[in-house]
């Protein structure tokens, strides 16, 4: 029997209802689909009767329909199922259980649970990037390698580097842990005076290549991860250039171009307007026969310099710095700029010696340059160019440097001045050539030059050092070789930006010969084959030094004692340890023979010192002289390797002449924190180290 309902049996029913149930029963035989629909009427299942006609159904007959009785059923079994979520589930039975209590606070739970999260988030990401400190920029991060184009690789075997040379060799660049190239002048030039008059600066000169061959450098830098600068020398122009020539001819805009004077000339002899003498001596005065005029310059004759009171001439350099910025140069170096302006009121310049005959000056440290040189208004003109770069700084990651060089051999202060102020920014730094100037090496000389731009430099600005240039003896043929590697472990400790000239990594010589002009621009040694490896043609523009099967890079590379080998170590270092890339430095000890300072942070307990000699041999207590020193470190690095690594008691730290040692050692107490110290300790962007959390913070 169907266990649902069924229409009720006689015992349930009244003699007349029974009658008519039968009725019923007959009738529903009959009943159509349609009016089980229509009317609600229940089927329960029976088999519909086609041949009924609704229309002959009334109300009275739905009303008198059979009705059920559960006959031997449990009550229980006739509730309805309870329904539970199920996969798949139509919107109203999803609507229908999430109203309920139990999944509604759920979900508000959850909800808030997760914006609370985002504001701690948030609110964390703020509190990070507010604590945090100043990340240090591409040209504060990596040491910076200067090229002399013309001697450090030949692609073409003409005997002269260019600029396919340097693009082949940039992994080696990679290899000294070093991200930022400087490249020298490579202008279009008649290479008077190594290129620096340029006779077109937006055009490559065909001694280093094409344009194409730059772009193409300078896609391959890129792709490294580097950086290149470049020079510019806006002072002057050879006077081959276009504008010279249109200026000589008083054409337009161009007459007042370059400084003009009238000059009397009788003869061979030349009246000049007054005593001023070239960097390269003699007058700087030179009587032009097409204008029949004196032009001015300050360096070869045949480099006029430009008046940059015209603010044409202004416009003009403006429009070249654009044009090496657009196509994607990350910075220049610009040089000679102390020279910008001259004094108009064309006075005799001081001589040194009142004494000596005015006829008899010639050379330039005969005269004090007090109207040709850092002229008022010449730093204005400088901020221009930064200003000028920085339209190109704007994109992220794209920050354009700008180096300049200084007043070296004259006031500090004055040196100084090129990097701005606090409110107007000039150069990013002006280069620091104390080191290449000094004379006599010895612990002590090295820490004058150290401590003298350390002392005047502007708070908050950025060091940087170099040993050597294209314009200076190498540090080996100055000093000897045996203090290469201590000077290098000198740049690349200090805190700042260590410049380095090709070279000096493996201890280059300059070349020991009477007839070579440029002695410290010799090629570069890249291994020992013929020509070292520099050209494959059967000449070099100038001699390879007869070392090079000893000294160059393929050798050094195999040595673990080698220079390279140091030069990579240390910069390895020096980008791994924060102490060093940017902690304090404090001078703890010098003498005639050894420098010493340490680095640290703060919040980090280990430090490294530096006991570099530049001396004879040597023996100190450094013990008694920091206190607070352990008895015992570690040799982290040393000139000579095979020191490396070994322990060492403070009380008698022993060097070779030449020899640096960097010693490690943990301490609570790092000097920067001493009375006795705090003049001799410098930072110049300060970072605290937080152990906890694995970071750098700003407020220590």
């Amino acid at each position: 029997m169907y266990a649902g309902s069924l229409p009720c049996c006689s015992e349930c029913l009244s003699p007349g209802q029974e009658t008519s149930s039968k009725m019923g029963d007959e009738e529903a035989k009959s009943l159509p689909m349609e009016l089980s629909e229509k009317g609600g009427v229940e089927n329960n299942g029976f088999v519909q009767n086609e041949a009924f006609d609704d229309k002959e159904t009334d109300t009275s007959s739905q009303e008198e329909m059979p009705k059920t009785c559960i006959i031997g059923v449990n009550p229980e079994a006739t509730e309805e199922p309870v329904l539970e979520p199920y996969a798949g589930m139509p919107k109203e039975v999803l609507l229908k259980f999430s109203s309920q209590a139990r999944y509604r606070v759920t979900r508000e739970i959850l909800f808030w649970l997760i914006i609370t999260a985002a504001v701690v988030l948030v609110c964390a990401t703020i509190a990070i990037i507010a604590l945090s400190p100043k990340c240090l920029d591409w040209w504060q991060a990596s040491p910076i390698y200067q090229i002399y184009p013309r001697s450090f690789k030949d692609s073409d075997m003409d005997g002269n580097g260019d600029l396919k040379g340097i693009q082949e060799k940039l992994d080696h660049i990679v290899n000294l842990n070093i991200k930022t190239i400087w490249i020298t002048s490579f202008y279009k030039s008649p290479l008077k005076d190594l290129g620096y008059g340029a006779e077109d600066f937006y055009d490559i000169d065909p001694m280093f290549g094409s344009m194409s061959d730059f772009e193409n450098l300078l896609a391959a830098i890129h792709d490294r991860g580097l950086k290149v600068i470049m020079d510019l020398i806006p002072n002057h122009t050879s006077d081959k250039h276009q504008w010279f020539q249109l200026s000589r001819n008083r054409t337009g805009k161009y007459t007042d171009y370059y400084i003009w004077q009238d000059c009397m000339q009788a003869g061979a002899a030349i009246a000049v307007p007054n005593n001023w003498v070239s960097v390269y001596g003699n007058s700087s005065w030179q009587f032009d026969d097409v204008r029949k005029q004196c032009y001015f310059h300050q360096f070869g004759k045949e480099q006029p310099d430009l008046n940059f009171r015209n603010l044409a001439v202004q416009q003009e350099i403006h429009d070249i710095i654009k044009f090496w910025l657009g196509k994607g140069v990350d910075g220049f170096s610009f040089v000679a700029v102390k020279f910008l302006l001259e004094a108009t009121h064309l006075r005799n310049e001081p001589q040194v010696n009142k004494s000596q005959n005015s006829e008899s000056i010639t050379a330039y440290s005969e005269l004090y340059h007090d109207y040709t040189t850092t002229q008022v208004g010449m730093h204005d003109i400088v901020r221009g160019f930064r200003e000028t770069m920085d339209q190109y700084s704007r994109e992220p990651g794209r920050y354009r440097f700008m180096g300049s060089d200084g007043d070296e051999k004259e006031d500090i202060g004055a040196t100084m001045m090129y990097y701005g102020t606090t409110f107007v920014q000039e150069a990013d730094f002006p280069f620091n050539f104390y080191l290449i100037n000094m004379n006599n090496l010895s612990g002590n000389s090295i820490f004058e030059a150290v401590n003298l731009w350390m002392q005047n430099m502007p708070k908050g600005k950025w060091p940087n050092w170099a040993a050597g240039s294209p314009n200076t003896a190498r540090i080996s043929s100055r000093f000897g070789k045996e203090y290469v590697s201590v000077i290098n472990m000198l740049l690349l400790t200090l805190p700042g930006t260590p410049i380095t000239y090709y070279g000096e990594e493996i201890g280059m010589e300059n070349i020991a010969s009477e007839n070579v002009t440029f002695p410290e621009k010799s090629p570069m040694q890249w291994d020992g084959q013929v020509n070292a490896g520099f050209t494959e043609g059967t000449s070099s523009w100038l001699p390879v030094n007869p070392d090079y099967q000893s000294v160059n890079v393929e050798v050094q590379m195999t040595w673990s004692n080698s220079t390279l080998s140091l030069y990579r170590e240390l910069t390895s270092l020096r980008n791994n340890e924060l102490p060093i890339h940017r902690g304090w430095m404090c001078y703890v000890w010098n003498d005639s023979n050894v420098f010493v300072y340490v680095r640290e942070l703060d919040g980090l307990d280990r430090v490294f010192m530096m006991v570099l000699n530049f001396g004879q041999e040597s023996t100190i207590d450094m013990q008694a002289i920091v206190p607070s020193l352990p008895s015992v470190v570690t040799i982290r690095l040393s000139t000579n390797f095979s020191n490396t690594g070994k322990a060492v008691n403070t009380n008698t730290i022993k060097t070779e002449a030449g020899e640096g040692l960097v010693l490690e050692y943990k301490t609570g107490k790092p000097v920067h924190t001493m009375e006795a110290f705090q003049d001799n300790c410098f930072v110049a962007e300060k970072a605290c180290y937080s152990s906890a959390f694995n970071l750098l913070y700003a407020n220590c």
